[in-house]
């Protein structure tokens, strides 16, 4: 087998993994060593005879642990974007031993007592604010990790961790291969009417590589209204597909989140909380149910509004009392087309990938950042898809790598994400290296990757994640770029969103694939009109997702339904908000909803309209600030992109903006105040 690549660092420029040196034995003895030589790291800092102090051990607690960070980073990885069954049967193993490997070390009770006698003179010990801050939050993440407990309390703590990891790897695994199962096979090409061309192609190649030559296959996203909705005219197909994305996980995942929910209220319990909610959002910049609670009531009755509006307006164009949620995107892609002249597949010839990437996401961060970027065909990514490309800032020094892996393959997940296999600190003298994964149709050879007006959204939203972890320059690891609360990681990259359409930008990738001839200049204004028209029923179905997560995660355990109970609890919780809308399904269904239960949103999906508030009111501040966009990103990187978690996130923000967030900008965006549609 040779030496093992991870039992070392990488030689390689910022550290990237060697990866063509790993091999899938490499990571069971990984993970072995990782696990015990930072297990002996801890044991040796609890056993230090010298007085406590930062260096000896807050410092040595940031050092500890490298070979584990190193195999993990890219085991998970992998585990995500290209798995096999070794690699998932090694996950089911691990997954449950890391969770016990880390409440080992979070409630290690030498290290506790170090660090809680830090912490009760943390004010007398002269610290500067980053080093105050990492006190703090290794002190914090002990005492909710359980250390505080009695002894009997921790064991069973630790039995439930390892069970709930256990679980949630299994949902995960159980959704990925309910998802292959429901993909939609056709055998005809004229069943497929409405789709554009290279759509029909990329449905025969999928079919191809899946061994079904001679058919067509629609592979289904992790959401619940797939993109083909909005264009097949066939109307028995649209309730087909819609019907096999809503019934993934049904069968297998129903029991699996009625087990994970219930152990995660015995387990706030347990913590001194009265549900899995108020243990997770004590933590967050929300920092009470009562918060949350809030930004619900003041949300949802002017989606409800809006959509109805929405609904209205499409059952009176297609002649009908009510449209159907199978039907829905179908009919509001016709009324766009009447209504603002907008054909969304019209779009497509003028959004290739390959200058959306470079002409619109590199470029806009060029415009706003001033950093640029070279593919680097050298430098071998995990799989030939990954692209690799170097950073370097404005001066011309190093920054980091991205690695792109736009394309979807069998062995990938679903969804869209990013992730960090090197995290940025001056202490590790470490360069960040991040990966952004997409689930972006592959055509035929020879073909060009041609996006909709949601996938140009999608690579410049998981970009905006990017820039938080190339952009960070803290000191240490655990606060570097989106190490950050759950309902604030998603605002950096909501706000980079608004580049998609700022006009410099997308004049410069929006070109006819073929002639080169730029997007009609009346489009992109009559695009934001037609989004305009969606944004009641997007509203509702990203609330009646969040609201299901904070449903599941709200009740004690003795209250949660039995294993065959979870649609029964889902429709009655969607009832109990008011969005129980039949045309409106949620975006995620609990059977696939793997945020929340095979992920770590639990309790915190309603982060993304939380962050939307921010992110709307950010937007807006860089249009009318009145400084040039160069000059507005640049506080927007010194004083918040850069900062991770080395200072409270709302600290940042109000560095950025000047005041607490506003939620006008959030509700005007979002049509609470629009009129009759």
């Amino acid at each position: 087998m040779g030496v093992n690549p991870f039992f070392s660092g990488s030689e390689l420029p910022y550290g990237l993994p060697p990866f063509e040196r790993i091999r899938h034995e490499h990571f069971r003895p990984a993970f072995e060593r990782g696990m015990a030589e930072q297990l002996a790291e801890v044991a040796a800092i609890g056993a230090d005879p010298a007085p406590p102090t930062f260096e000896n051990t807050v410092e040595a607690l940031e050092r500890c642990g490298a070979v584990l960070r190193r195999v993990a980073a890219v085991f998970f990885n992998k585990a995500h974007a290209d798995t096999d069954e070794a690699t998932q049967a090694l996950e089911a193993e691990i997954v449950p031993r890391l969770a016990a490997h880390e409440d080992a070390v979070l409630m290690d009770p030498a290290v506790f007592a170090r660090l809680e006698e830090l912490y009760g003179r943390r004010e007398r010990l002269g610290l500067d604010g980053e080093r105050l801050r990492l006190l703090e939050r290794h002190h914090t993440a002990r005492v909710r990790a359980g250390a505080r407990l009695a002894p009997e309390e921790q064991r069973r703590l630790r039995a439930l961790n390892t069970e709930i990891a256990a679980l949630c790897t299994e949902f995960q695994q159980n959704l990925r291969a309910d998802t292959a199962a429901a993909a939609l096979v056709v055998e005809r090409a004229e069943e497929l009417a409405g789709l554009p061309a290279d759509e029909i192609a990329a449905a025969a190649e999928n079919a191809r590589a899946l061994g079904r030559d001679g058919g067509y296959v629609l592979s289904l996203r992790n959401f619940t209204n797939q993109p083909q909705l909005a264009s097949l005219e066939d109307p028995v197909l649209r309730e087909r597909l819609l019907a096999a994305s809503m019934g993934r996980g049904r069968a297998a995942n129903g029991a699996v989140a009625v087990a994970v929910a219930r152990l995660r209220a015995e387990r706030a319990a347990l913590l001194g909380h009265p549900s899995h909610a108020s243990w997770q959002v004590a933590d967050q910049t929300a920092g009470t149910t009562a918060a949350v609670e809030e930004m619900f009531r003041k949300l949802i009755g002017p989606a409800l509004a809006h959509a109805e509006r929405e609904a209205a307006a499409l059952a009176a164009a297609a002649g009908v009392p009510e449209v159907r949620a199978a039907d829905w995107q179908f009919s509001a892609e016709r009324v766009r087309r009447e209504r603002f002249d907008l054909d969304a597949a019209a779009l497509r010839p003028y959004l290739e990938l390959e200058a959306v990437l470079r002409d619109g996401v590199f470029h806009a961060a060029t415009m706003v950042y001033g950093i640029t970027f070279t593919e680097r065909p050298d430098l071998v990514a995990y799989h030939p898809d990954a692209r690799v490309f170097e950073v370097r800032d404005a001066d011309g020094g190093p920054l980091g790598l991205h690695i792109g892996d736009f394309h979807a393959r069998e062995s990938k997940r679903g969804g869209a994400w990013m992730n960090e296999l090197v995290s940025q600190s001056h202490l590790l003298g470490q360069r960040p290296v991040v990966v952004n994964n997409l689930n972006i149709a592959k055509p035929a050879p020879g073909e060009p990757v041609l996006l909709n007006w949601s996938e140009v959204t999608t690579l410049f939203h998981e970009f905006g994640h990017a820039l938080h972890g190339l952009f960070s320059d803290v000191r240490y690891p655990s606060l570097a770029g989106a190490e950050v609360p759950r309902d604030f990681v998603e605002f950096p990259s909501q706000v980079n969103e608004m580049w998609a359409e700022w006009p410099e930008v997308l004049a410069r990738y929006a070109r006819h694939h073929r002639t080169g001839e730029p997007m009609p200049a009346d489009l992109p204004a009559r695009l934001r009109e037609a989004e305009r028209f969606g944004e009641g029923f997007d509203s509702v179905e990203h609330l009646a997702a969040a609201v299901l997560d904070w449903a599941w995660h709200t009740v004690p355990a003795g209250q949660l339904p039995g294993p065959d109970g979870a649609e029964a609890f889902e429709a009655a919780a969607l009832e109990r908000y008011g969005l129980a809308v039949p045309a409106i399904p949620p975006r995620y269904r609990t059977g696939y909803f793997a945020h929340v239960f095979g992920g770590g949103y639990a309790a915190g999906y309603y982060g993304y309209r939380w962050a939307e508030i921010l992110d709307a009111d950010t937007v807006r501040w860089f249009r009318e600030n009145g400084r040039t966009v160069r000059e507005s990103g640049e506080i927007f990187r010194r004083e918040l992109l850069s900062r991770g978690n080395s200072l409270d996130p709302m600290a940042a923000f109000r560095a950025v903006v000047g005041r607490d967030p506003d939620i006008g900008p959030l509700l005007e965006r979002r049509g609470a105040a629009a009129g009759p549609e």
